[in-house]
């Protein structure tokens, strides 16, 4: 069903992109109906157009809460063109036929994350908009429904190369769009009334992700898989120069954010290199620059083609260390000017600069033939958590060592062994099936490094269902040890550290990672 356009409703809020749009609907004979200031921005392009109000005989009223809710609008958008009845109708009340909606939403979600009162914020609801949206989406079969800005490039396209007439096909697709977008609104809407009811706000619907803004990706995991990753990443993060993400770097990102909020900037500046979601460094320090040569020293090798995130501003000092490593990104709240220059020296290295924004507390995960839903592991124990359940209690230094490695572990996938000495990662053993088989791999790793294990401390994800993990961490050095506890035999593992000498805290909370 290829239809011919003869005319169209003209009513945005964001007029940047529009002039294109209506010259080729103009040049197309197309007769044009707008309200407000998108009609003062047709006619000061010279082109002719009929007021909304002259169409229904009504002015706008209550300060532009009642424009094209009428008859002459919703009917002209409404009406079934096939059908004899609803076309008589249409004449006897000289109702004229609307055959595109040019229409997209006041800013509602801008307006709430600027800060703006509630008064104003609840001016910002749509209502006209939003109804001629779903109008035109319903009546899809006679009507083209154009709903955001992001369109009006390939709308052009469309009515150019198919001379003014779209096909059902057309009309369906950007139909479907349409009710995405105003999905998203309503959510975003729902949202902002429940901000105070904290159940409620953490309650987002899993295709309310769908209806955000669609970045796709060159691809996936691998080059044979597609991917698109919806969300707004200028939200989160200034690009300040490189190439641009990939789903493995949107990946390893998302998990350098999540390790690097565990820590504050109160305890000095810490940076984090990450490779596979994993940190093979971090460290906290004074200075930026200790802070990040204390990360890179845990694992020089992996810390390649890395991403690297700190809490603190760059300086040319620190930008001068990390230019001679090649990195695939680089996250920081800010950059010193001149370390800046220096650190885009590199063509595709991506540097972003973070912004300061909530992100969800719940996650989802496809499984099977459906999706798992789970708040996230917003939970971090600290020194005032810990349980001794040794005879020997850590030293203040061992407690501090024993609260960063166990922000590490929680970050790390399961299985997952941490060793550690205060403010910096000595080793891991990430992602095995054992656990004992996750403490040699921290072992060797941090002996292939040069690091000295004596008085270092251990965490663990889980408990230790046999004693072997404090006997063998014993044997390399080890003297204090973290774990959840809980199980049946946890007393075999604290009988073992008290004949040697080991401290033990419990937390009483696993923080599995798969």
């Amino acid at each position: 069903m290829s239809l011919k356009i003869s005319s169209a409703l003209i009513s945005v809020y964001y007029k940047d992109g529009l002039e294109p749009l209506v010259r080729l609907l103009h040049e197309q004979n197309v007769r044009l109906y707008s309200t407000g200031g998108t009609q003062a921005f047709i006619e000061q392009l010279g082109i002719p157009v009929t007021a909304v109000e002259d169409l229904t005989g009504y002015p706008s009223i209550f300060g532009g809460r009642v424009k094209t809710l009428h008859p002459a609008v919703m009917g002209g958008i409404l009406y079934r063109r096939e059908l004899p009845e609803d076309l008589a109708q249409a004449e006897r009340h000289r109702i004229p036929p609307i055959d595109m909606a040019v229409v997209d939403l006041y800013p509602f979600e801008e307006t709430v994350a600027s800060g703006a009162s509630d008064e104003d914020i609840i001016e910002k609801i749509d209502i006209g908009g939003i109804s001629l949206i779903r109008a035109a989406a319903k009546n899809h079969k006679d009507v083209l429904i154009v709903s955001s800005r992001n369109q009006y490039a390939d709308v052009v396209n469309l009515l150019t190369n198919k001379n003014g007439a779209t096909d059902l096909s057309d009309r369906r697709q950007y139909a479907q769009e349409a009710f995405g977008i105003t999905s998203h609104y309503d959510t975003a809407i729902q949202a902002y009334f429940a901000k105070d009811d904290s159940q409620s706000a953490n309650e987002v619907a899993i295709t309310d992700f769908k209806n955000l803004p669609a970045n796709h990706l060159r691809y996936g995991e691998n080059p044979h898989q597609q991917a698109t990753f919806y969300g707004d990443l200028n939200a989160m993060f200034e690009k300040l120069h490189g190439k641009e993400l990939s789903y493995n770097n949107l990946v390893d990102v998302d998990a350098c954010v999540g390790l690097i909020d565990e820590f504050d900037t109160a305890a000095g500046t810490t940076f984090a290199i990450i490779k596979h979601t994993n940190a093979c460094g971090i460290a906290t320090a004074p200075t930026a620059k200790d802070a990040y040569l204390n990360a890179l020293a845990c694992d020089p090798v992996s810390a390649f083609g890395g991403v690297i995130i700190t809490n603190t501003p760059v300086d040319l000092a620190t930008a001068q260390e990390l230019n001679k490593l090649f990195m695939e990104i680089l996250i920081a709240p800010d950059f010193a000017p001149e370390a800046l220059d220096l650190l885009k020296s590199k063509k595709n290295r991506i540097l972003l600069k973070r912004k300061a924004v909530a992100l969800p507390t719940i996650m989802f995960k496809t499984v099977l033939n459906g999706v798992l839903e789970q708040d996230k592991d917003n939970q971090t124990e600290t020194t005032a958590q810990f349980k001794v359940v040794t005879t020997k209690a850590p030293s203040d230094a061992e407690m501090q060592a024993l609260e960063f490695a166990l922000k590490v572990c929680k970050h790390t996938k399961s299985n997952t062994i941490v060793l550690a000495k205060k403010d910096q990662l000595l080793a891991s053993g990430v992602g095995q099936t054992s656990r004992v088989d996750a403490l040699r791999q921290a072992i060797e790793k941090a002996g292939s490094f040069g690091f000295d294990l004596q008085g270092a401390v251990m965490a663990s994800d889980a408990f230790f269902p046999f004693p072997d993990c404090v006997e063998i961490a014993s044997q390399a050095g080890i003297t204090a040890v973290v774990q959840p506890g809980g199980s049946v035999r946890d007393q075999d593992s604290i009988d073992y550290c008290n004949e040697h000498e080991l401290a033990m805290v419990t937390t009483g909370v696993r923080h599995f990672k798969h």
